[in-house]
C-alpha cells in the first residue's frame, strides 16, 4: 500500500479504523499518532508535538468503539450502548467552545477544545463518528472485498468493491484470472 497509512480521504472515522489493518496496528507510538494527525491536518485541529503514550491509548480506545459502532450501524443494526456512551464521554472529555477574537476590522470565530491532545483528538473523532452514524449513508459503508484486506470505505460509486482498484482490485482480478487458467489445464 502506498504511504504509511493505507487509505486516506475517507470520512475521518473510517480513516481511523483503517489504522488497524490486518498487517498490524499503525498507531503504536506517539510518533505514529503524530504522523497520522499530520496526514489528517486539513481535517483535524492543531495538536502540536505534545502527544504522548496516554494520548495514543485514548485514541486506540475510541477507535475500538468507533469500529464497533460503525460495523453494526452499516449492517442496519443498533450499535451497542457501551460504544455510544464511549463516544459521548469522549466528547464530554474535551468540550468545544467558539473562541471569538477581534482581528483588524472584524470578529473571527474559531472552534477550540480543552483537554490533553489525546482527549481533544478523541473528542473530534467521536464527534465525526456521531455525524457519520446519524447519516443514512452509514449503511453504504463497505469493507474491501479482497480476501486479506480489512480496509473500510464509503463508496462514491455503488459498484465499488475494493479499497483501491489499482491495488486490491488488480490483485483480485489477477487471482481470478490465474484460477480460471489453472482450472483449464
Amino acid at each position: 500500500m502506498p504511504g504509511r497509512f493505507p487509505l486516506l480521504g475517507e470520512p475521518l472515522p473510517l480513516d481511523l479504523i483503517n489504522t488497524a489493518p490486518s498487517l498490524g496496528d499503525l498507531l503504536q507510538t506517539p510518533d505514529d499518532l503524530r504522523a497520522w494527525c499530520t496526514a489528517q491536518a486539513h481535517r483535524l485541529p492543531e495538536l502540536g508535538a505534545d502527544i504522548d503514550v496516554a494520548d495514543v491509548s485514548a485514541v486506540r480506545a475510541i477507535r475500538a468503539h468507533i469500529a464497533s459502532a460503525l460495523e453494526r450501524a452499516h449492517r442496519g443494526q443498533r450499535p451497542r450502548q457501551l460504544d455510544l456512551h464511549a463516544l459521548e464521554d469522549a466528547q464530554r472529555g474535551a468540550p468545544a467552545i467558539t473562541r471569538l477574537r477581534w482581528e483588524d476590522s472584524g470578529v473571527t470565530a474559531a472552534r477550540q477544545r480543552t483537554g490533553t491532545p489525546g482527549q481533544r483528538l478523541a473528542a473530534e473523532l467521536a464527534e465525526a463518528t456521531a455525524h457519520l452514524l446519524a447519516d443514512p449513508a452509514v449503511t453504504t459503508i463497505r469493507q474491501c472485498d479482497a480476501r486479506d484486506c480489512v480496509i473500510w470505505f464509503l463508496p462514491t460509486n455503488p459498484r465499488r468493491r475494493w479499497c483501491s482498484a489499482a491495488l486490491c482490485g488488480n490483485r483480485m482480478r489477477v487471482a481470478r484470472h490465474y484460477q480460471r487458467h489453472k482450472a483449464g489445464k
